[in-house]
């Protein structure tokens, strides 16, 4: 299983959203990681359907829609229509997890759950055979350049650990939060496969092509589990 890079659009030029895609894209990126937030489940407010549709105008990447909302069995279809290849819903958020990750399959697409930096990765034991991908917050979820929160790796080990003893293998660990190439290679040792970075591709330090460059040699340094670059 390859790491894949999932450039985050939270931490993009709002006005030259169009722009930064194509940069993430002949970069090399593998996915474009959509942070969707509704002032009620975290303190921010985001970008809806229209967004991810117009963003699917733009690039042939697939579009990785987290959703950070309340109630977000009532909104899946109409990201699903708007062009989502990933849909991932929060479990804190979800009163009926498993019939919101059976809509979202129902929809045609790939189904993700997240879960936040206190919640415990027991909590999914029930989920996880119908899930094709976790994702592990590294920070709070909210808002973009917040800090990796050290404790994440071992989360993600524990993860890990319990996808092999169900021979859930095919299911990928996603993280999000504080991702640069310092933690990039600390979160791929632990076990992830998808790695979003919002603050560490999109920045005026350097180009996105750069940063990218940069998360992948970080990568292609860790001593991974099973994943390849």
């Amino acid at each position: 299983m390859s790491v894949k890079l999932a450039p985050s659009i939270l931490s993009a030029d709002f006005a030259r959203l169009a722009d930064g895609v194509a940069q993430a894209e002949e970069a090399g990126a593998d996915w474009i990681h959509v942070d969707v937030m509704d002032g009620h489940f975290v303190p921010n407010i985001t970008i809806g359907p229209p967004v991810v549709a117009a963003l699917r105008r733009v690039t042939k990447l697939p579009l990785d829609v987290h959703l950070m909302i309340e109630r977000p069995d009532q909104y899946v279809a109409s990201f699903a229509e708007a062009g989502a290849h990933c849909i991932t819903v929060h479990q804190e958020a979800s009163v009926h997890l498993h019939r919101t990750v059976q809509q979202i399959h129902a929809l045609k697409c790939r189904a993700g759950v997240a879960i936040n930096p206190a919640t415990p990765v027991h909590l999914l034991d029930d989920i996880l055979p119908f899930v094709d991908l976790v994702l592990i917050m590294s920070v709070n979820p909210g808002f973009g350049g917040q800090q990796f929160i050290e404790a994440s790796p071992a989360k993600i080990r524990s993860l890990k650990d319990r996808l092999v003893a169900q021979g859930l293998g095919r299911v990928e660990i996603e993280v999000d939060g504080g991702v640069a190439p310092d933690t990039a290679v600390k979160v791929v040792t632990a076990g992830a496969s998808i790695l979003v970075a919002g603050a560490a591709v999109f920045n005026k330090e350097a180009s996105v092509a750069r940063n990218i460059g940069d998360l992948r040699k970080a990568v292609a340094s860790a001593p991974s589990r099973s994943v390849m670059v």
